[in-house]
């Protein structure tokens, strides 16, 4: 048996921890949150996980023998360095944390917020954990802007709606799908279709083929949007195609919170990554080997911080994977 930390106890996190646990080792999840269960507990809203499924995987976990330490950051409240000297192997599982971002004039007044501050909070407070008034993101009586037309953009629609917001709009840069499945991505392809979420169906109006052009704000405070209209153009050359602001398309939209949900980039490059010389790909990602071991001998990766962000179920099987790789490597010690 070997004692081993996992840190982070999203859905990678916590599928390596149970792989890892039954094989026979000393599991420990670290976790910086006071809850588990990472994004699963603070980045999908109540309306669509009920926080009572977490709660009881959790108890599963914990009589199982897996030992979580809550409220614990790895790299800032203990050592990366701490860590190796005490455990037999890390595993890596904190997910891609770092939003997109844009840069419009106006991109620093009061009230712009990344789409995950807003939903944690509302998860925080739904659980019952405090909120620093100070720092409070809410949507009461607020014209609400989201960018971004995707799932993290409809989660803060339909949030928004339920904190009782005045108006809100969601803007996507990108066309607006077919109904039905595009021929341009026949099965099993992804595909290009338009999808409809519960929160739309609430409420809202959602905006296709427009871009931010600035965010204007009154005494520092975000008022408004300033969008255009945008086509998208395939070059005679071909190859992929290219945003055009259609001109005299340019409109104004009220807004006192602007919630930007345009994906994440990659993990957060904090104190961790730097503490154990951790080597990046070009996209930010953790560098792996086919055994998920990253370029620290006996620190591994499992799910978003390796891949970039994904799907839950896709993390939940680089975890499964991870702690196979783990077992094997431990066995050759």
């Amino acid at each position: 048996m070997y004692d081993l930390i996992i840190i982070g106890s999203g859905p990678a996190g916590l599928a390596a921890a149970q792989q890892l646990n039954r094989k026979g080792h000393y599991v420990t999840v670290f976790e910086k949150e006071n809850g588990l269960g990472g994004l699963l507990r603070y980045g999908i809203p109540n309306f669509k996980l009920n926080k009572n499924i977490i709660d009881r995987r959790m108890a599963q976990l914990i009589e199982e023998g897996i030992e979580f330490k809550t409220n614990t950051e790895v790299g800032k409240d203990i050592s990366g360095k701490e860590i190796m000297s005490n455990y037999d192997a890390v595993c890596i599982a904190i997910g891609a944390g770092h939003p997109r971002d844009i840069k419009p004039e106006g991109r620093n007044l009061k009230g712009i917020h990344f789409a995950m501050e807003f939903l944690i909070q509302q998860n925080k407070r739904l659980g019952g954990e405090p909120v620093d008034p100070a720092e409070e993101i809410h949507a009461g009586g607020k014209n609400v802007v989201i960018i971004g037309g995707g799932d993290t953009g409809a989660d803060c629609l339909g949030t928004s709606l339920r904190q009782g917001a005045r108006q809100v709009v969601q803007m996507e840069i990108l066309p607006e799908p077919p109904v039905k499945r595009a021929a341009s991505t026949p099965w099993p392809m992804w595909p290009l279709q338009l999808r409809v979420s519960s929160s739309h169906k609430e409420g809202g109006l959602r905006r296709w083929s427009v871009a931010t052009r600035e965010l204007v704000g009154e005494q520092g405070v975000v008022k408004a949007l300033r969008a255009v209209e945008v086509e998208w153009v395939t070059p005679d050359q071909g190859g992929r195609p290219v945003m055009r602001e259609k001109p005299g398309t340019e409109f104004i939209v009220e807004a006192d919170l602007v919630l930007l949900a345009m994906g994440f980039l990659h993990l957060e490059h904090g104190p961790l990554v730097k503490d154990l010389d951790l080597k990046l790909d070009p996209r930010g990602n953790l560098v792996v080997d086919a055994d998920h071991m990253t370029s620290h001998p006996g620190v591994f990766a499992a799910g978003d911080a390796e891949t970039g962000a994904s799907l839950v179920v896709r993390a939940i099987d680089r975890g499964r994977r991870a702690a196979e790789r783990i077992d094997a490597f431990l066995g050759k010690r």
